[in-house]
């Protein structure tokens, strides 16, 4: 008698295993939103410090060529060869291509300097902000998908 006692004490039951399973999901339910909001900001924050070793890269463009890069692929890493005008090789080659970190980035010469361009690869899931800069390295954010300017909030 307490071997057939045994054996149907060693295993839980079918509800005992769904109740558990229905616990989990209601927690990944709640957890979801919160780990994809924590992981946008980790993006956007991401988005900023690259736009900030834009500036850096451009500084040095300067004091070597005695003028701004006009585009990433300008301060981005030779194909082969020797590092010059045409690359630079003061950033990586990830973002040269223009895309890190679920943003795109776009470098735009003008008269006065340049400008920074960062828009998410996808709105609402790699970001919520846009970001624009230039060579005055005043960081501006726009909370929609219309892309940053120099007229934006500032970021303090």
């Amino acid at each position: 008698m307490t071997t057939n006692a045994n054996r149907a004490r060693r295993g839980f039951s079918l509800i005992e295993l769904l109740i558990v399973i229905a616990i989990i999901l209601i927690i990944a339910a709640i957890a979801a939103p919160k780990l994809n909001i924590a992981r946008m900001q980790a993006q956007e924050m991401a988005a900023v410090r690259t736009i900030s070793t834009i500036h850096v890269a451009e500084t040095g463009y300067y004091s070597q060529f005695g003028k701004f890069a006009e585009n990433l692929q300008q301060l981005g890493p030779p194909a082969g060869g020797a590092s010059g005008p045409s690359a630079a090789d003061l950033i990586s080659g990830d973002l040269a291509s223009g895309q890190k970190s679920g943003y795109v980035f776009t470098l735009t010469a003008s008269k006065e300097g340049y400008s920074i361009s960062a828009v998410p690869q996808i709105f609402g899931q790699t970001g919520r902000r846009t970001f624009f800069s230039d060579q005055t390295m005043a960081v501006r954010e726009n909370w929609s998908a219309e892309p940053a300017t120099a007229q934006s909030k500032e970021i303090k």
